[in-house]
């Protein structure tokens, strides 16, 4: 129950009264889903499959407006099938990337339809991922496709009405230590193929020159971008120019190949600030945000300690079960 404590009362209170965000009136309002949200890293898969393998009988909607598509799994940063132990994971590269882009109206009703399946078997739907515009399309009772409450400068009211009976699991993490997480991870991804599945993806009939001026769907993944430049000077058929020189060819990859690696890196630290940005905007309209702090966690991951994981256990793991449990006996 201490930790409990611990996790509330490192959440800010807004600095006006909220309209707290309550359930419609349909029938929706008998359907629990736990959302697990979060930046880019934070670590919402392993606490999904933490909470669904050895909690709660759950099934996981992967909210992840990248990782719908089929393709890139490591650039896109998939969960291994190993890592799912099992754990059925809908709307995860399900999606031909070569169709029309797959958006929050359409994640919607796909979403809704995942979660009535779910529920019909008696599981837990668990909605897992990054986006929080697909997060917002699919619980928000009154959702406008032409509306955007993201907006920078001028966004639309959130609702606070929402279609389901939900709990929100906010795995949050400080930023400059998330920043040097994704810097690292960035760096595990291309010891791990990334410049390989990248290469590929550039040599097959899946990359047309012309999608770099209207980038849609799966094209809008961070690495894919970045590499551009690198792969149209040195396409992955080696068919450089006449009279090249070698010697400087070596030269011309490694610094194109490094600016890549630094953008991908930069531009990963900066979707992470745009989406803590987004799930604050949420928490500030009154969305019930259960925040869960990872930074200590992260901090021993990446100082190699062995505690990182008994502390994992001891900050999220076990204070998201006991609110997910709470919430399920309500």
């Amino acid at each position: 129950m201490n930790d409990i404590c611990k996790v509330l009362s490192a959440i800010k209170p807004p600095c006006f009264k909220p309209r707290w965000a309550h359930m419609d009136s349909t029938h929706n309002r008998d359907q629990k889903i736990v959302v697990i949200m979060g930046p880019t890293g934070s670590g919402k898969s392993r606490l999904s499959i933490d909470l669904a393998t050895r909690f709660f009988p759950s099934e996981i909607i992967n909210s992840d407006k990248m990782q719908v598509y089929r393709g890139l799994d490591i650039t896109t940063n998939k969960i291994p099938m190993r890592e799912r132990l099992g754990v059925p994971h809908h709307l995860l590269g399900l999606f031909d990337p070569d169709e029309p882009e797959v958006t929050p109206s359409d994640f919607r009703s796909f979403g809704a339809s995942a979660i009535s399946a779910i529920t019909s078997r008696h599981k837990l739907p668990l909605v897992v991922g990054g986006s929080n515009s697909f997060i917002y399309a699919l619980v928000a009772n009154r959702f406008d496709s032409e509306s955007n409450v993201f907006d920078g400068l001028q966004p639309d009211p959130v609702s606070t009405e929402l279609r389901y009976n939900c709990c929100f699991l906010w795995v949050d993490v400080s930023l400059p230590v998330l920043n040097q997480y994704l810097s690292k991870r960035v760096d595990d991804m291309l010891d791990s193929g990334m410049f390989d599945e990248l290469t590929k993806f550039f040599d097959s009939e899946q990359y047309n020159e012309s999608e770099s001026v209207t980038r849609t769907g799966l094209r809008k993944a961070i690495g894919l971008p970045e590499f551009e430049k690198y792969f149209k000077t040195f396409p992955p058929g080696g068919n450089r120019p006449m009279g090249s020189n070698p010697e400087d060819d070596v030269v011309l990859k490694r610094v194109l190949y490094d600016e890549a690696v630094r953008a991908i890196k930069y531009n990963t630290c900066q979707l992470a600030k745009r989406q803590v940005g987004k799930i604050q905007r949420l928490r500030d309209s009154g969305w019930d945000l259960r925040r869960l702090d990872a930074t200590e966690a992260f901090r021993a991951a990446l100082s190699d300690s062995g505690r990182w994981s008994d502390i994992w256990e001891r900050q999220l793991v076990q204070p998201g079960m006991k609110i997910v449990k709470q919430f399920l006996e309500e």
